[in-house]
């Protein structure tokens, strides 16, 4: 018998079993119960029948008592009317006859079917009768025994009540008696629970009927996996086996063991099979550097790829360095598992910097070159067992925005590897996977880095340097909301070239872009770092000052003015070209709530400079020249009160 076999009939045994035997314990508790019912109904109906023939009788001799006690005279009616009230059905008064040797004479009527409740014959019933003596007359009182008084018995007891003795199964018989002048036959209707019968043989079919659905099921559920395992495990094995397992039965458990016994001569296999999946995974990850190189977030990047890399080549530890070109420093972005000095968290890890040609790591950013080994490195670096450095390099060209006139690979940092799993030191597979990660990770780097440097072109002056108009109402609106928010000032300044059309018209458009120039530089210098100026188009300009209020504004507009005015510009073979500019001064929010409001009533400000002959300033709202300040700092502008707080420094 196969597996499925067998759980089959375990399942059937174990279910139908106790079924069975439930049910017919449940169904002679049935016959019992209906049994013992049968027989308290008998008790209960002999007991009432009993007793209410015992109450007739006592019904019957007190009313011949009745019938005794009255005059002889009225007798007669007397018994008519307790007749008349249904005491009895006859109630006759007759003389006694007299008897032998000194017995009590019996009635002379002729009552041989009455049986006298105190003393029955057994013979034929008629009725039931009590008699009462006085004098020499007897009154006797009798019930009709008939089909109404033997119904009026049963209603009473709830059984089915005859006269005599019947043979009938399951009948109670009352013998004469004194006081019990009848014999009845009680019967009670037997109650036979077919219904409850077929219900319960229903349930039982019904209940084998659902075990066999649900073995069947349950064997087929059980078997089927081991017998899909072991197609598996043969489809996989498909060579000679070495080790062999006992087959016990030729059942899907011997095959799941002959399948096993294929799949353990193919360990070695499998074992050298894990070489080739380690050369795939990493021909996978490759190209998971490659996906990398399209975002723009560096430190995620290099996190995701120092992770990967660590993954590749089993290393337990890895660290990313990126060159710092104005201080010619490596500084590490990201790093996994290091201990010692260099274990620290993320926001605390650009503080640790190595310099370029010093040490491993050093030397490999300096000369482009990877670098394996093991034993001491230096001081500075992680300390580590065995370790595997290669250069973090990106193409470029004579085109590249960043680093204009190289022709061949720039280095950008460092990805290093330490400590492989196992002690074994890095191998010339581990270095070649590590070039591919270190590869994928400069061109991803590299990009960021144009992209940062193309979204800045995109908001700067090329001319000038300074921010373009495009910045100018995003920085505007920002700083805007960010006083509004402190309840801070912000003064916006208009500046305008005085005449510049006449400097191209004169000088050329070369030396009217050089006075742009320097212009901006001398704005630039002017102001405060968190100051920020912008070039709106043309020879207008803007500068924004932040918590500054209108004093501030003027202190910045007579300054820029002196600045330009005091010190024409110099051109090559063109002379000094002699500048001046007109400003106009808004502050928020006194002269509007709104970044439109500012801006043109520094706008309106600037016309009113300009009609007041240029060369000078003019605050907003149509609001006079102030008079000359004096620009000491520690002074204050003269002829007022000392500049506010956030004029100081102007």
């Amino acid at each position: 018998m196969t597996l499925r076999g067998r759980l089959t009939t375990a399942f059937l045994v174990v279910v139908l079993g106790p079924v069975l035997l439930g049910s017919i314990f449940v169904a002679l508790t049935v016959a019992t119960v209906s049994s013992n019912r049968t027989a308290d109904r008998l008790d209960h109906a002999a007991t009432t029948v009993r007793t209410g023939i015992s109450a007739i009788c006592r019904q019957l001799q007190a009313t011949a008592d009745a019938v005794a006690v009255v005059p002889a005279g009225e007798r007669s009616a007397v018994a008519d009317q307790l007749v008349a009230r249904g005491l009895a059905t006859d109630i006759r008064i007759v003389p006694e006859l007299p008897i032998a040797a000194g017995n009590r004479s019996k009635p002379a009527v002729d009552t041989e079917s009455w049986q006298d409740c105190a003393s029955p014959t057994g013979g034929p019933v008629g009725a039931i009768a009590a008699t009462a003596m006085i004098d020499t007359h007897a009154i006797t009182a009798a019930q009709t025994v008939d089909a109404a008084f033997l119904e009026r018995l049963g209603a009473a007891s709830g059984a089915r009540v005859t006269l005599g003795e019947q043979a009938v199964p399951g009948a109670r018989e009352l013998s004469a008696g004194p006081g019990e002048p009848l014999r009845l036959t009680l019967t009670v209707p037997h109650h036979q629970p077919t219904f409850l019968y077929a219900v319960l043989l229903a349930v039982v079919l019904a209940a084998g009927a659902a075990a066999i659905v649900v073995a069947r099921w349950l064997a087929h559920s059980t078997t089927r996996p081991l017998g899909d395992l072991a197609w598996a495990a043969d489809q996989v094995a498909g060579g000679d086996l070495d080790t062999r397992v006992p087959i016990v039965r030729p059942d899907e458990l011997g095959r799941l063991a002959a399948t096993f016994n294929r799949m353990t001569r193919e360990l070695k296999a499998y074992v050298r099979a894990l070489t080739a999946s380690r050369d795939q995974l990493r021909g996978h990850l490759a190209i998971l550097g490659e996906t990398l190189s399209s975002t723009h977030d560096v430190d995620r990047i290099l996190q995701v790829i120092l992770r990967t890399a660590l993954a590749a080549t089993g290393a337990r530890a890895g660290l990313v360095l990126l060159l710092d070109p104005a201080g010619g420093h490596l500084v590490a972005h990201t790093a996994i598992g290091l201990t010692g000095a260099w274990d620290l968290p993320e926001a605390e890890l650009g503080t640790m910097r190595l310099p370029v040609g010093s040490g491993v790591l050093g030397e490999v950013a300096a000369g482009g070159e990877p670098r394996r080994g093991h034993g001491t490195i230096a001081e500075a670096e992680p300390p580590c067992r065995t370790y595997l450095a290669v250069p973090i390099q990106a193409p470029s060209g004579p085109d590249d925005p960043l680093l204009p006139g190289e022709s061949g690979p720039a280095t950008l940092g460092v990805l290093a590897l330490y400590d492989r799993v196992g002690g074994d030191d890095f191998d010339e597979a581990d270095l070649h996977t590590l070039r591919t990660f270190a590869g994928q990770a400069g061109v991803a780097v590299h990009n960021v880095r144009v992209h940062e440097e193309a979204q800045r072109l995109s908001l700067t002056d090329p001319l000038t340097g300074l921010w373009n108009y495009r910045y100018l109402r995003e920085s505007l609106r920002r700083e805007v909301e960010r006083a509004s928010r402190f309840g801070r000032m912000l003064a916006v300044l208009v500046l305008d070239l005085d005449h510049f059309k006449e400097v191209n018209d004169t000088y050329g458009h070369a030396a009217g872009d050089a006075v742009l120039g320097e212009f901006a530089r001398r704005i630039r210098i002017g102001l405060r770092e968190v100051d920020v100026a912008f070039r709106q188009g043309g020879e207008e300009f803007v500068v924004l000052l932040p918590e500054t209020d209108a004093y501030g504004g003027i202190i910045v507009a007579e300054r820029l003015g002196a600045a330009v005015r005091d010190r024409p510009v110099s051109i090559e073979e063109r002379g000094s070209i002699p500048v001046t500019v007109s400003i106009g001064v808004a502050v928020y929010p006194e002269h509007g709530t709104t970044v439109q409001e500012v801006l043109r009533a520094a706008d309106d400000a600037l016309y009113a400079a300009k009609n007041a002959g240029r060369d000078t300033y003019r605050l907003a709202d149509g609001t006079k020249r102030l008079p000359k300040v004096n620009f000491d700092p520690a002074a204050g502008p003269s002829g007022g009160p000392p500049p506010p707080r956030q004029a100081r420094g102007r």
